[in-house]
């Protein structure tokens, strides 16, 4: 009976060692192995997730920008580190993330401070959006149901502190409100599922919901049809005030939210279109780069 478990212990080990000198033959796998400073037998019980980690590294090559990410978890890399001789895999933001955290650290901290006695108001460009803002605030008592707005334009116009200005407002008379950044809001659903459903829960049923850069995310069916097109389709037939901010227009989104040329995607891409323009009024800004 020992020299059976012997035999399959000594064939185990066999096949390990070589699937990893085949893997070895990636010149990416035998610079991580160096650099982790292990031994062949500890690394060869890792071969797998080693080439996971060699190409998500190769994809991170010539990535030009977070929004051209090919990997698993979009400005992750799958990338590993010994502990008590062991190695532990875990994603590690890349140069473009860890930019975007920054931005969006400094960013999110200007939002939730925003008030609307600080918006600019001398700047022209931003006139209508402003008047159409205040007119949302001075009639939401009345009519809660009033249409959200889709606002789009350039980057770092203040998209987004305009109408967070407004929904910090509103949440001071007890209007309960979300400012969702929404290729995060997609990320946490699907990181997760143990809380999957309150989340969804939350967002369909908020009383005003931001869905802020919205065509930032990198589209999938699941989080097109699943998440975005699940709670579009509640707030429409409850009629809860739904905002947008992009950078793209309308026309544009459906175009980024097709996934492909099949016909199919593209019906599913409209219908998402279409009920955008059931909850919100479609408006453009184009202003300085506040962000500089």
């Amino acid at each position: 009976m020992l020299e059976v478990k012997s035999n399959n212990i000594k064939n185990i080990n066999m096949s390990l060692k070589k699937d990893f000198n085949l893997a070895l033959k990636n010149p990416k796998i035998k610079t991580m192995v160096t650099n982790l400073g292990i031994s062949e037998d500890i690394a060869m019980k890792y071969t797998s997730k080693l080439e996971d980690a060699a190409q998500e590294l190769s994809n991170c090559e010539n990535c030009p920008s977070l929004f051209e990410c090919k990997n698993k978890i979009e400005g992750y890399v799958y990338y590993p580190k010994v502990n008590d001789q062991h190695l532990i895999f875990s994603y590690v933001a890349c140069k473009y993330k860890e930019e975007s955290l920054k931005k969006e650290s400094t960013k999110n901290q200007s939002e939730q401070m925003a008030r609307m006695k600080d918006i600019d108001i001398t700047d022209k460009k931003r006139v209508k959006v402003i008047k159409w803002l205040k007119n949302f605030y001075d009639n939401y008592e009345k009519n809660p149901h009033q249409k959200g707005l889709y606002l789009h334009g350039n980057f770092g116009c203040g998209k987004t502190f305009l109408i967070s200005a407004l929904l910090n407002e509103l949440s001071q008379k007890r209007v309960k409100t979300e400012i969702g950044y929404f290729p995060e809001m997609l990320r946490d659903l699907k990181d997760d599922w143990d809380t999957f459903s309150a989340k969804m829960d939350y967002y369909e049923n908020v009383d005003i919901l931001l869905i802020d850069d919205i065509g930032a995310e990198k589209v999938t069916a699941w989080g097109r049809d699943e998440i975005l097109g699940t709670i579009l389709q509640h707030r429409m037939d409850n009629h809860l005030a739904t905002f947008f901010t992009s950078n793209l227009t309308i026309e544009e989104l459906e175009h980024h939210l097709a996934l492909s040329n099949y016909s199919e995607d593209g019906v599913k891409a409209r219908r998402i279109i279409e009920r955008i323009k059931q909850l919100c009024d479609d408006m453009e800004m184009i202003s300085e780069n506040k962000r500089k």
